[in-house]
């Protein structure tokens, strides 16, 4: 015991101090696993917890709340009539195509239990069905996410959107679903 004892103080004082941050790291670690423990005492190792559902208005991708961002919100309706909200058209989309990644949902990995997709007019904040929306790509607007798909009700007010914010390209749905999954990532990156 004496040896450890004038071996700490041989350290120097950067020394000592790092043992005594390292000693008291460990214990608040142990006080800490121990405190969250005390609740699972008659929990079995092997049991899942439940895992809490989340929130109506979390964004299912992103976990962005959607009431925060109005005129990005999207939406998708399911065939037991359960409605999905986005934070924006990226979101939506990503969701559309890779279900498989969001379990918990009630979608499948082919998607056959998306009945409809919605996303409102940036502009007036109109609800319009997806397939009949135009999309602004490349504007200098930024979405809840970052860059992202700008929806507008009609290709006129896509164009007089452009003239106002800046835009790349205005694409109609067909278009932007023939560029996949490819165009959604790029916007992610």
């Amino acid at each position: 015991m004496m040896k450890s004892r004038e071996s700490f103080f041989r350290l120097g004082s950067f020394g000592r101090s790092f043992m005594v941050v390292l000693f008291l790291l460990l214990l608040s670690g142990w006080l800490f696993s121990a405190e969250s423990n005390v609740s699972d005492v008659g929990a079995s190792i092997h049991e899942p917890r439940a895992i809490k559902p989340l929130q109506a208005k979390l964004d299912p991708v992103y976990m962005v709340d959607v009431t925060k961002h109005p005129r990005f919100e999207a939406e998708m309706t399911l065939n037991n009539g359960k409605t999905l909200r986005f934070a924006s058209v990226k979101s939506m989309m990503n969701f559309f195509y890779h279900p498989e990644k969001y379990p918990g949902y009630g979608v499948g990995p082919q998607g056959k239990e998306i009945d409809k997709l919605y996303v409102r007019d940036y502009l007036d904040g109109q609800k319009v069905p997806a397939e009949k929306a135009w999309y602004v790509f490349g504007s200098r607007l930024v979405g809840p996410h970052g860059d992202d798909l700008i929806p507008l009700s009609s290709k006129t007010r896509a164009e007089l959107f452009v003239q106002r914010y800046g835009g790349t390209r205005i694409m109609s749905y067909g278009e932007m679903r023939k560029k996949g999954f490819g165009l959604i990532k790029y916007l992610d990156m």
